[in-house]
């Protein structure tokens, strides 16, 4: 697992464990949490300049006790502690509450903080610390109308340079799908010209890569220039399925091939091309990506993948190269497909336990809501495909198992984690988190379980699911497009 070791620089990071924090309370020294991933070039650089430093190496291994997150292999840790972005610098209480913190520390300010944390909590090991206050809603639903809420989401479409919301600009995907179910049931100018719009921006512009191909995290400016030259997995896959079901709906040639030049990017660098399945995601690298020519990058090494399997964006993964073989006639890329699921499955799934989240040689964190959704989705689409019960039963199994260890029987819903572990009971894991779009996917998810099953249970789950959402679902600008989308599902069914 990435991060359980010494890293270079000399601070003697542990993983996340009821040990450390047992350890800091015996100790009565605060944590240290930083939490990281291994695309992000400002974590590189924080590795490289604040945590480097031997006075600083030496009062953190003194006085504190330093845990280590990546945001990719625990994205629990990461929704319940981020402070805005990685890197983020978070000091804890030995019970896992947060004192202070803040993102990307520079040299010059980790010592000063480093002192004034030690000392405050020298002096007073037990005060009560900070509090993240979670937000509480209604039990009812609001009345709401998916129309005005559709209205609300468009409202947010940018008219000059495509997209939605203004700076920085990321690529959402889901309102561009939203638009076209809209349009293939009413071919309305105003629908068609959204998605060429914006999918024209996105894909001939800074978010693009031209040399190697694939598409940047996302862009600093509203114009889609000065990216952030990360590339994952994920957002990848559903950008290269986007573009290809535009393409096909709208009869438009380019985003069909561009579709395909990202689902190149994606098996050239990403894929394992021997035993199935995709690689999480490229680091940014400046200097390799400012080159805009092939024989520029060839004097700069290429930014290294990092090789863990993740099971939710492999099962994204897929979904779209299924549908990538069907538009381009592709056997071997179906077959690729199918290989890479079983692989995935095979090294994650436990009878009873579901799908862990990444593998890396060993398979790491279970019990988690986005993987069980996501790879009954995909196992849905392979039954689709293939007629095979042993997925239409797999995406049972995950479906009861999420039901079964992450449903909010009071308020409908999922908790996006297992609450039957020893971590549970650890700092903020303890506090419940119910997120917005893997539970409004997570509906459509039901309902597709409930055709394929005709197990009524689903079907009431992700109408309760939707229930429990509406309360939130007009303050989620864009992204209440997944909400929308699973109503239009449940209507239909």
């Amino acid at each position: 697992m990435p991060f359980l070791r010494v890293l270079s620089n000399g601070v003697m990071w542990q993983p996340w464990s009821s040990a450390a924090f047992e350890r800091a309370r015996r100790e009565q020294k605060p944590v240290l949490l930083s939490i990281a991933t291994t695309w992000c070039a400002s974590c590189l650089e924080m590795d490289r300049t604040s945590y480097a430093d031997p006075e600083i190496i030496s009062v953190i291994n003194d006085q504190f006790i330093p845990v280590r997150v990546d945001a990719d292999d625990r994205p629990d840790i990461s929704e319940r502690y981020s402070l805005g972005g990685w890197p983020t610098t978070v000091f804890l209480t030995g019970g896992g509450e947060i004192l202070t913190g803040s993102t990307f520390v520079p040299l010059d300010r980790m010592r000063g903080i480093l002192t004034r944390v030690a000392d405050a909590y020298g002096a007073q090991p037990n005060a009560t610390s900070k509090e993240r206050h979670s937000e509480h809603h209604a039990d009812a639903a609001l009345d709401l109308d998916p129309g005005d809420l559709t209205t609300r989401i468009f409202a947010s479409f940018d008219d000059d340079h495509g997209g939605f919301g203004d700076e920085p600009k990321f690529p959402f995907t889901s309102p561009l799908h939203l638009v076209l179910e809209l349009y293939g049931e009413t071919p309305d100018a105003s629908y068609e010209r959204i998605v060429v719009s914006t999918l024209d921006r996105m894909g001939w512009g800074g978010l693009y890569d031209d040399v190697d191909g694939g598409f940047f995290r996302y862009a600093t400016t509203r114009d889609w220039q000065r990216p952030h030259f990360e590339k994952l997995l994920d957002l990848n896959a559903a950008l290269a399925r986007l573009y290809l079901e535009a393409g096909e709906q709208l009869q438009i040639a380019r985003f069909t091939e561009r579709g395909g030049d990202t689902l190149r990017y994606i098996q050239t660098w990403l894929a394992d091309p021997v035993d199935g399945g995709w690689f999480g995601s490229q680091r940014a690298d400046e200097a390799y990506y400012s080159a805009d020519t092939p024989e520029g990058r060839r004097l700069v090494p290429a930014p290294p993948v990092a090789r863990s399997l993740y099971a939710d964006s492999n099962a994204a993964m897929v979904s779209t190269a299924l549908v990538a073989a069907r538009v381009f006639n592709d056997d071997g890329l179906r077959e690729f497909a199918v290989k890479s699921f079983e692989r995935v499955l095979l090294a994650c799934y436990k009878p009873g336990f579901g799908v862990a989240h990444s593998y890396d040689g060993q398979p790491h964190t279970r019990g988690l809501l986005t993987d069980q959704m996501a790879m009954a989705d995909a196992s849905l689409d392979l039954f689709d495909l293939t007629g095979n019960v042993v997925y239409e039963m797999m995406a049972e199994e995950l479906g009861h198992y999420a039901m079964r260890v992450m449903w909010d029987d009071e308020r409908g819903g999922f908790f996006d984690r297992a609450r039957d572990d020893e971590e549970s009971s650890v700092g903020l894991l303890n506090q419940p988190v119910k997120p917005f779009v893997t539970n409004c996917d997570a509906s459509r998810v039901l309902r597709r379980l409930a055709s394929a099953s005709g197990e009524s249970e689903f079907a009431h789950a992700a109408v309760r699911t939707l229930e429990a959402l509406a309360p939130i679902a007009p303050g989620q600008g864009p992204l209440a497009a997944h909400y929308v989308r699973a109503l239009r599902v449940a209507a239909v069914r």
